[in-house]
């Protein structure tokens, strides 16, 4: 079973992996991503300030943050 800190580190990268996927690190004006797991619920708010271009900085703020989600489902089924 992953630990806490494990899944909110995993749920982090992913958010910020599919930030600076998507945006070079000096495009991004501010990034905020906020993970918490707490009995066994996972709450992830992803904050991005970026110009509309080449993306669409609400809609790639949506996709890390169900990137997150995915991740940490991924941690979990490598577990069983």
């Amino acid at each position: 079973m992953p630990t806490d800190e494990e899944v909110v580190e995993a749920a982090s990268d992913a958010a910020e992996g599919v930030v600076f996927s998507r945006y070079k690190q000096s495009e991004v004006r501010d990034l905020d991503v906020t993970v918490t797991f707490e009995e066994g619920v996972l709450e992830v708010d992803v904050y991005l300030n970026a110009p509309a271009e080449p993306a669409d900085p609400e809609q790639v703020a949506d996709d890390a943050a169900l990137a997150a989600q995915a991740a940490v489902d991924d941690l979990f089924a490598a577990e069983e």
